[in-house]
Order: structure tokens, then sequence, then C-alpha cells
């Protein structure tokens, strides 16, 4: 196969990438200001820990509804209309009878689990007495955020499909919005401001649609609420989403014995794994996200145009702009977890010690970082063929595996450190089995394969992250004594690690020809011509 990159679509896809990801790069900025600041209201309580309960469990249950399964089935059915016979109308009247079935699915599971909360957060969280009454109430407020949120995926999908990226991937910043003003203004710590940063949850969702649903109609999309039936269309949409529904349940299934086993290793330990957990979610979404939102339209677009190679080509494109940009973010998460870890969060209520545990939780799980993002790169090539069946199965396959590995080292570790240390270190290694599995199935069925030509750079982009990680080293020791210092010393430290690393890896990377430097040129001409035109 030719070069892929040398195809204009490779561009395309960097561009549609980039306006992605600049704008989640924009939201997790705004997440790191929030983080920051309720490392030093809350530290690492056990308020901290019942609010982060409440938050992770709306959020699970969004990635089961909201994202993975939703997008895998509606995304590529909404682009073959869109692009069909059907043509926008189509597409549109497609959309609003899933609204009707979505919309009404949604408010019942809701209120279930509304009069089941208690015990179900009990089941998950092994608390008892004030600790579960106070995770249970903030877990009734912020559950509701799952219905809003679910519908702002379903106008990001319209959306997305349209080619207009931006108000989809600049909407989650007002969540973050939303909770640091609950931090700002209520800052005595404790229950109090957990109860106020549920509120902010619950607001923010409301304030997320708001954009999506004006957007929509700037667009010239606005849905109509139909009476519920299965139709044509939302029986396929069923065929396609039920099976994602039940793979993206797997990795839920997952996120929640997660949470079962970070609730009882001991206080302290859901807020260190929250706080790095921040910090490796920055690559995994403006990386990892934009590159699945970006491909799966285009991968659907060339299978339903018979033209699997075309597919592939954009399929090897995003794998070589995820290798670029995520291992020496991986690498370097890795090396400096400890320095990143002081100077963002230490301070307040979290202690030096909650520092040098979240960091060693930031450097073993950022070790899965890169086959996380591939695993975004791989598994449109199923969803756009409407195979969820297949990542299912493999999805399964890993939880068990999580499973087993996670029960293995509670058993065999018993101090929390360790406990949680090897959690991390488990998550790390699921994602490259997932990886695995899923790249071989793609191969032995001749829907992708790692060129020549792809091999050779990611190597070459591996000499260049051994070089960065040896600059690091070098900065760490010679500015010791910046990290132990004060939180401008220890800020000051960061931002020679971040530049020294950036200083050493890009400039080597192209020197070596690690990507497509011409490509990227012409992607910057591009925004240039973009940026005269509309000043002028």
């Amino acid at each position: 196969m030719a070069d892929p990159t040398n195809k204009g679509g490779g561009a395309s896809l960097i561009k549609s990438t980039g306006t992605i990801g600049g704008l989640t790069l924009v939201s997790r900025v705004a997440g790191f200001a929030r983080e920051m600041l309720m490392s030093r209201v809350m530290g690492a309580s056990w308020q901290a820990d019942a609010f982060f309960v409440a938050f992770r469990l709306p959020n699970t249950f969004r990635r089961l509804f909201g994202e993975g399964a939703f997008s895998a089935g509606f995304v590529p059915l909404y682009s073959q209309r869109l692009h069909g016979a059907e043509g926008q109308e189509g597409a549109r009247h497609f959309s609003e009878e899933v609204l009707a079935v979505f919309l009404p699915a949604l408010v019942l599971f809701t209120l279930v689990f509304e009069i089941i909360m208690p015990l179900f957060v009990a089941a998950i969280s092994g608390y008892t007495g004030e600790k579960l009454a106070l995770a249970t109430f903030l877990t009734s407020i912020t559950f509701p955020y799952l219905v809003l949120i679910s519908l702002v995926s379903l106008f990001s999908g319209i959306l997305n499909s349209l080619a207009k990226f931006t108000a989809a991937a600049f909407a989650p910043a007002l969540l973050n919005l939303a909770m640091l003003c609950a931090l700002i203004f209520v800052r005595d710590g404790g229950e109090i401001s957990a109860t106020a940063l549920a509120i902010a949850v619950t607001i923010g969702g409301v304030m997320q649609i708001a954009l999506l649903w004006w957007a929509a109609k700037r667009a010239g999309i606005v849905l109509k609420l139909r009476r519920p039936r299965l139709t044509p269309g939302v029986r396929q949409f069923g065929r396609v989403v039920v099976p994602a529904t039940f793979g993206a349940g797997v990795y839920q299934i997952s996120a929640f014995i997660d949470t079962f086993f970070l609730a009882r290793i001991g206080t302290g330990s859901l807020s260190w794994f929250n706080y790095a957990d921040r910090l490796n979610q920055l690559p995994l979404g403006v990386i990892g996200a934009a590159l699945g939102t970006a491909i799966l339209p285009q991968v659907s677009r060339h299978v339903g145009a018979g033209d699997p190679k075309q597919a592939a080509a954009v399929q090897s494109q995003a794998a070589e702009l995820a290798m670029l940009l995520c291992l020496p973010a991986a690498l370097a998460l890795c090396v400096a977890s400890g320095p990143l870890i002081g100077a963002l969060f230490q301070g307040g209520h979290f202690n030096a010690n909650d520092a040098a545990v979240t960091a060693l939780v930031l450097s073993l799980i950022v070790l899965g970082l890169p086959a996380y993002v591939l695993v975004k790169v791989l598994t449109p090539g199923f969803y756009a063929r409407q195979d969820t069946a297949t990542p299912v199965k493999t999805a399964v396959f890993v939880l068990i595996v999580n499973v087993v590995l996670n029960f293995v080292v509670q058993m065999v570790y018993h101090d929390p450190v360790h406990r949680i240390a090897g959690l991390s270190a488990v998550i790390a290694l699921s994602s490259w089995i997932n990886c695995a599995i899923l790249y071989v199935i793609l191969h032995r069925r001749g829907h992708f394969r790692i060129e020549g030509w792809l091999l050779s750079r990611i190597a070459r982009q591996a000499i260049a992250g051994a070089a960065m990680v040896a600059a690091l080293f070098a900065i760490k020791y010679f500015l010791s004594d910046f990290f132990a210092g004060s939180v401008g010393h220890r800020l000051i430290g960061v931002a020679a690690l971040v530049g020294g690393g950036m200083a050493v890896y890009f400039p080597i990377v192209l020197l070596i020809g690690g990507t497509n430097t011409r490509e990227l040129k012409e992607l910057v001409s591009r925004r240039k011509r973009k940026a005269g035109s509309d000043a002028a």
C-alpha cells in the first residue's frame, strides 16, 4: 500500500483532530484548574472520596449509554443517510425516531436508580454509616447528569457527522467551569463543598445540552419530539447499538470493579487515583477521544463507498498521529510524575504523602496510555462495518483478566500503597491486552495492518522518545532543589521539564523522519490562509 499520508484525507484527519483536540485541551485545562483547587479545598478526605464515588457513577453510565455505544451505533447510520439517497431530511427523521425511544428509556433508567440508590452505592463502595449517607446523597444529586450528557452525545453525533466539531468539543469545558465556580464560592471543604460540587455537576449538564441544542439549531437541525415507535430505522439502530452497549457495558463493569477495589483500599484511595487519572486523561482526551471522533465518520464513509483500502489508510494515518503525540506524553508523565503532582496538587489539605502516592499511581497508569489511544483508532474499523460483537468478546476477555489480576493483587498486598499501585499496573496491562487482540483480529480479516512505513515511523518516534527521557532525567537532576521548594519554584521546575522535553523530542522526531513534515507544513499553511481570510 502506498503511504496514505500523501493523500489529502490525511491532512483533513489531522485538521479535524486538531480542532477537536484543541478545544478538548481547553476543557482539560479548566479541569486541571478544577482539580488543583479541589485538592486544596477537599484534600484526600473521606468527604472527597464520597464525592468521587458520586461523580464516577453517572460518568460511568454516561460512557455506557452516551458515548461509546451510542456513537458506535448512531454516527455510522446517520452518516449513511446524510450522504446517501435520503439526504439531510432523512438523517433528521432518523434522529427524531432515535430520540423518541432513547429519551424515555434514559428517564426511566434514572428514576429506577434514584430509587435503589442507597443499595447500589453501598454495594459499589462498601461504605457504611455517615460516609455511605453522604455518598448516597451526593449521587442522587449528580445522577440526573446522565440524561443530560446522553442527549449531548446525540447532538454531538449529529454535529460531528456534519463536520461541525467545535460545540461538541467545547461542551465539556462548561462542566469544569460550573464545578470551578462551586469551589471558588464554597471553599469551606468537607460536606458543604462536596454538596456544592454535586449540584454543579447537574448545572454543568444543563449548560452543555443548551450549547449543543443551540449549535444544532444554527446548523439547521431542529429535532421534534415524536411518539416512541419501533420503526425500521430504530430497529436497525438497535441491532447495532445493543451489542455495542454490551461491549461498552463490559468496559464500564471494569470501571465499577476499579471503583469497588479503590473504595476498599482505604481513605484517600479514590482521591489519589482521581488526581493521577486527571493527568492521564489529558492526552487520552486530547488525542484519543479526538482521533476516535474524527476517524469514525471517515472510515464509515469509505467502507460504505466500497473503498476498504482508503478506510485502512485513514486508520494508518490516525495510528501514526496517535503515537507521534501519545508516546512522548506517556514517557514524560511517567518520568516526571513526582514533580508534576507536587507542583499541581500539593498544598492545603493535600500533603506531601498524598502527592507521593498519587505520583506513583500516575507513573503506572500512563504505561497503558499508548494502548488505550490505539484502541480508539482500531475500534472504528469494527464499528464502521456494523460489527460491534467482536469488540464485545474482546472486552469480556479483558474484563476477566482485569478482575482476576485485581483479586490477586489485593490478596497479595495488604498496605494501601502497594494495593493501589498494583491496581494501576493492572489497568495499564489490560489496555495493552485489549489493543493487541483488536489489532490481530483486524489484521487477520484483512481490514487493517501496520505497514512497513508506519512501523518505521513509530520506531523513529521511540528513538526520539528515548532521547527525551534522558533529557528529563538530566533536568530533574540539575533542578532537584526547585522540585523540593515553594510552589513557585516547583512550577518553574515543571515548566523546565515540559519545555525541555518538547525541545528535545519534536526536533529529533522531525530530523530522523518520525512523521511526514510536508503534510504538517501544508496543515500550518492552510490554517494561516484560513486565519487570513477570516480576518479579512
